[in-house]
């Protein structure tokens, strides 16, 4: 019974290790105009993730760690942005997988 516990319990840190939701925003910096680039704090860089967002998906490259503000999961180039739709409301809820 511990086994299976113990299974269970891994594999569901697992999955959640791998997706994740909050808030988004964006930044001007790091990377080519254009780029669809983005910053997390843990995943590794180099990285790319799949960043959802009102029915739009864009696969985004880790360059950079942030963001640095309580509650946001993201921050995505400004090419990003403009693929996701979010350059009016600049701070969005977004899935990341």
């Amino acid at each position: 019974m511990y086994r299976i516990f113990l299974t269970v319990a891994l594999l569901s840190l697992g999955y959640s290790a791998r997706a994740e939701s909050g808030l988004a925003s964006y930044y001007g910096g790091r990377g080519h105009k254009g780029e669809m680039t983005c910053a997390h704090r843990t995943r590794a860089l180099g990285t790319t993730v799949t960043v959802t967002y009102a029915g739009h998906s864009i696969q985004c490259r880790i360059n950079d760690r942030g963001p640095f503000v309580r509650g946001r999961v993201i921050d995505v180039s400004v090419g990003a942005a403009r693929a996701l739709g979010m350059m009016r409301s600049g701070i969005v809820p977004v899935s990341v997988e």
